[in-house]
């Protein structure tokens, strides 16, 4: 329990703290927490500057998830299309203006993506406990403008095949242990009928479903989701547990009860590093949440903005 906590404040401070108005003491933030002359990211960022900010993250998360349980999900899956599109600088929190198209409007996002209106509350939060007499500090995470073609281009369709994925992972310095790992975020959360429909009925252009789904459970799939209509039904990502971060969704991969095509591939696809690795995590929870974790950091590290490029946003949703 105690890793989810971390992990959920984790993705949620990588959009808020990036992009809020924070003060720091003279001396703090030049490189690292005991200075030095370079820019870059650390985890005491805000250890001075905010020290509530932490507690001020998990207070609104708690409340969140309490009152949706699948919002959890929600969010690990905001922070990865953020991530992929073109690095990790919220540029996925903003609205379209009369200067840019959001990212909101690209195909893997339009309809889809939920959990903003979370992340602006925890923003007007944190700018309520976070304030000093001193100056903006110059360094950290900050964000730029939207990038639409990145947000359609640079995150992988739900069908796609392993090498597309491995493909797309490698692109942005990411390898198969984070692919397998990052498909593990898939252990929360549901999906709407409409992003693996084509497994039920047409998976390969000939009218028929995929193969390597469980029968069973390909019958339970098809009495939610009809070949036509109902597109906004659910269905847990994972069938087992689908409100707890653990390593039964590659359990459910070895079993042909993967949900979307883009997880079940990790075992079917024929790559022996993401076969291994599926197995590896539905033997060892412990290995799936060291992986875990050091690939949720890798992620958030994409191709950040820190010291004087990018802007520290007024409103998560608008350009200053």
């Amino acid at each position: 329990m105690a890793f989810c906590k971390v992990k959920f404040s984790f993705i949620v401070t990588i959009f808020l703290l990036s992009s809020t108005t924070l003060l720091a003491h003279p001396g703090f933030g030049w490189g690292g927490p005991f200075g030095g002359g370079s820019f870059g990211l650390f985890t005491e960022f805000y250890q001075f500057s905010c020290p509530q900010a932490n507690d001020t993250v998990m207070s609104v998360l708690r409340k969140a998830i309490a009152k949706d349980p699948r919002m959890a999900a929600s969010l690990l899956r905001l922070h990865f299309h953020s991530s992929s599109s073109s690095g990790c600088d919220a540029s996925l929190l903003l609205d379209d203006s009369s200067k840019i198209v959001s990212e909101k409007n690209s195909a893997p996002n339009k309809n889809s993506l939920r959990g903003f209106e979370v992340v602006d509350e925890i923003k007007a939060n944190l700018e309520e406990v976070s304030s000093g007499p001193n100056w903006e500090l110059p360094l950290g995470r900050k964000t730029k403008t939207a990038n639409l073609s990145g947000s359609n281009n640079n995150i992988p369709t739900l069908n796609s095949t392993i090498q597309n994925l491995i493909t797309f992972f490698k692109r942005q310095g990411l390898n198969e242990v984070d692919l397998a790992a990052l498909s593990g975020g898939h252990t929360i959360g549901v999906a709407r009928c409409v992003t693996f429909k084509q497994r039920l009925y047409n998976q390969n252009g000939n009218n028929q479903p995929d193969q390597t789904l469980k029968k069973n459970y390909f019958l339970d799939l098809k009495s939610v989701c009809p070949r036509s209509g109902r597109d906004d039904n659910l269905s847990p990502l994972d069938l087992a547990s689908s409100a707890k971060l653990d390593n039964s969704h590659f359990k459910l991969l070895l079993w042909g009860k993967g949900l979307l095509t883009s997880n079940e591939v990790l075992y079917t696809g024929k790559d022996g590093k993401t076969i291994q690795l599926v197995k590896r995590n539905a033997e060892d929870e412990g290995l799936f949440y060291e992986h875990f974790a050091k690939s949720m950091v890798k992620m958030g590290n994409i191709s950040p903005l820190t010291g004087f490029n990018g802007e520290v946003r007024r409103n998560c949703r608008l350009v200053n």
